[in-house]
C-alpha cells in the first residue's frame, strides 16, 4: 500500500486545500506544502531504507501493488516501483514543493482551487510513473491533462484560452491514439491466449507481426512524442509555457514532458522491441533534428519565457536520441538528462516568472542592465543558464555527453548533427543572460532583489544540479537495474547502425 499512499496523500491534500482555501488562502498553501513535504520524506526514507536499497529484487521491481479493479475486462490496479520510476517520483515531489513555493505570492485568486489542480496534476504524474496496467496508465495519463488545462486557462496570461485549448487538443489526440493501440494490443493477446488483460508485463509476451507491431507502436510513439515534445508535435509547447503561471510552467517543463520520455522507456520500446529496432533510425533522426531546430527557434525569440520553452524541444531531443540508441551508456545519459532538464528548466522558468512579476513584461527588448539592480537574481540566472547549456560539472553536461557517446556507436551521422545543438545552446544561453542583465541600468527601473524564500528555492535547484553533475553514482545505481531490463528487452535496437547507409 506504500505506492497507493503516496498518490493518496496528494489527492487528499488537494481536496483539503480546496476546502481550506475558501476561508484562508494561506492555509491552502501550507496544506499543499505539508502534503508534498510528507510525501517527499516518505519517498526519501523508502529510497534509503527500502527493500531495493541493498540489492534489487530478482525481477527488478522494488515493490508492486496489484488488486483487481475491473475484472470483467481484465483491468487491475497495478502499480510498480523500480529505480527509474523511483527517480521520477522523487523529482516530481521535489519540483512540486518548489512549484508551491514559487506561486506563494503570484496566485491571489481562487487559491484553494488553484492548489487543488496543482496537487491533482502531481498525483496523476506519480500514477503515470508507477502504473503497470496499461488501462491504469492511460487513466493517470488523462488525469494529468484536465488539472493542467485549468491551471493554464484560469491563472494564465494574455492568450491563456488559446494556449490551454491547444494543449488540450494535442494531448487528447495523442492520448486517443495510445488508447486505440492499448486496446489493439490487448485484443491480439486475447486472440493468442484467451486471456483478457491490460497488464503490461503479460502483454510483453504477445507475438505480433512486424507490420502490426509498427502500427500499434506508432500509437504509443505519437502520444509520447506529443508530450516530449518532438517535431512535428511540439507546437503546443511554446504557447502553453508562455501563458501558464510560473508553477504551471515548472510542472510542464520539469515533469509533464518527462512522462513522454518515461512512456517510451517503459512501454514504447519494451512492448514492441522488433518494431522499435526498425523505427530507431527515424526516431534518432527526429531527435537530432529536434535538438537543432529547438535551439534555432530559441535564438529567434523576443519573449524570454518563449525562449526558455523552445530550449525544452532541444534538450529533450537528446532523450529521444538516447532511448533509440538503446545501449547502457546512452540510457544512462537519458536518465540524467531527464532529471537535469527537469531541474534546470524549472529554475529558468522560476527566474522568468520572478522577473515578470517585478517588471510586468517578458519582452527581451525592454530589458537590460538589471544585473546591478538585482545581483542575486543575475547570479542565479547565470548559474542555471550555464547548467542548461551543459556546462561541465553540472548534471546537464553529463546527460548530454553520455547520450552522444552512446548514440555515436549506433548512428554516427545523426549524433554529429545533434552536436550542433551544443553550439547553438551557447548562443541562446548568452541571450538569456546578456540581454536582461548586462548593459547600463535603466534609470527609471527599480525593483527588489530575490527574497529569502526565492533564494532558498533557487539554491536547492543549484545544489541538486551540482550534486548530480559531480556525483552521479547514486542516480545511476538506482536506475541501472531498470535500464538493464530495458536494454535486454530492446537489445536488437543497437543493431540498426549496420543497416544504415553512410554509417
Amino acid at each position: 500500500m506504500t505506492l497507493v499512499l503516496w498518490i493518496g496523500i496528494l489527492l487528499g491534500g488537494g481536496v483539503l486545500a480546496w476546502i481550506a482555501g475558501a476561508r484562508s488562502p494561506r492555509a491552502a498553501r501550507w496544506i499543499c506544502l505539508l502534503a508534498l513535504g510528507l510525501d517527499l520524506c516518505l519517498v526519501a526514507d523508502y529510497w534509503i531504507s527500502g527493500p531495493g536499497s541493498v540489492a534489487p529484487p530478482a525481477d527488478g521491481w522494488m515493490t508492486r501493488f496489484q488488486v483487481s479493479w475491473i475484472p470483467s475486462f481484465g483491468i487491475d490496479f497495478h502499480l510498480g516501483l523500480d529505480g527509474l520510476s523511483l527517480l521520477m517520483v522523487a523529482l516530481s515531489l521535489f519540483l512540486g514543493v518548489l512549484a508551491v513555493g514559487c506561486g506563494w505570492k503570484e496566485v491571489q485568486e481562487r487559491v484553494g482551487f488553484y492548489h487543488f489542480n496543482l496537487m491533482w496534476v502531481l498525483a496523476g504524474i506519480l500514477g503515470v510513473f508507477m502504473a503497470l496496467d496499461l488501462f491504469l496508465f492511460y487513466f493517470f495519463w488523462e488525469l494529468m491533462v484536465i488539472p493542467m488545462y485549468f491551471l493554464i486557462v484560469i491563472w494564465g496570461h494574455e492568450n491563456k484560452t488559446y494556449a490551454a485549448l491547444k494543449f488540450f487538443l494535442f494531448t487528447q489526440t495523442g492520448g486517443l491514439l495510445m488508447l486505440l493501440s492499448i486496446i489493439g494490443l490487448a485484443y491480439f493477446h486475447y486472440v493468442q491466449t484467451g486471456v483478457t488483460t491490460f497488464d503490461s508485463i503479460q502483454l510483453m509476451n504477445t507475438t505480433l507481426s512486424l507490420r502490426t507491431a509498427l502500427v500499434l507502436m506508432m500509437g504509443f510513439f505519437i502520444a509520447f512524442a506529443v508530450k516530449l515534445p518532438s517535431l512535428p508535435f511540439h507546437t503546443w509547447l511554446p504557447d502553453a509555457h508562455t501563458e501558464a503561471p510560473t508553477a504551471g510552467s515548472v510542472i510542464l517543463a520539469g515533469l509533464l514532458l518527462k512522462t513522454g520520455a518515461y512512456g517510451l522507456m517503459r512501454f514504447g520500446v519494451p512492448l514492441f522491441p522488433e518494431a522499435a529496432r526498425v523505427f530507431a533510425p527515424a526516431a534518432m533522426a527526429i531527435g537530432a533534428v529536434s535538438i537543432v531546430y529547438g535551439s534555432i527557434c530559441a535564438i529567434g525569440q523576443t519573449d524570454l519565457k518563449r525562449l526558455v520553452a523552445y530550449t525544452s524541444v532541444s534538450h529533450l531531443g537528446f532523450v529521444l536520441l538516447g532511448i533509440y540508441a538503446g545501449n547502457r551508456i546512452a540510457l544512462q545519459g537519458v536518465v540524467m538528462q531527464m532529471i537535469a532538464h527537469g531541474l534546470s528548466s524549472a529554475g529558468l522558468f522560476i527566474l522568468v516568472g520572478l522577473l515578470q512579476e517585478r517588471i510586468h513584461t517578458r519582452d527581451i527588448g525592454k530589458m537590460g542592465g538589471f544585473g546591478s539592480i538585482v545581483p542575486k537574481m543575475a547570479a542565479f540566472s547565470l548559474i542555471i543558464a550555464m547548467a542548461g547549456m551543459g556546462f561541465p560539472g553540472m548534471a546537464n553536461f553529463l546527460g548530454e555527453m553520455l547520450t552522444l557517446i552512446g548514440s555515436f556507436h549506433v548512428n554516427a551521422v545523426w549524433t554529429i548533427v545533434a552536436t550542433a545543438g551544443l553550439i547553438t545552446a551557447t548562443v541562446y544561453t548568452l541571450l538569456f543572460f546578456q540581454k536582461p542583465f548586462h548593459g547600463p541600468p535603466p534609470a527609471s527601473w527599480r525593483f527588489p532583489d530575490l527574497s529569502g524564500r526565492e533564494v532558498a528555492i533557487l539554491s536547492s535547484l543549484v545544489i541538486c544540479l551540482l550534486w548530480l553533475g559531480l556525483y552521479p553514482k547514486a542516480a545511476f545505481d538506482t536506475a541501472d537495474p531498470a535500464l538493464a531490463r530495458l536494454q535486454e528487452r530492446a537489445a536488437t535496437t543497437t543493431q540498426t547502425a549496420a543497416a544504415e547507409p553512410g554509417k
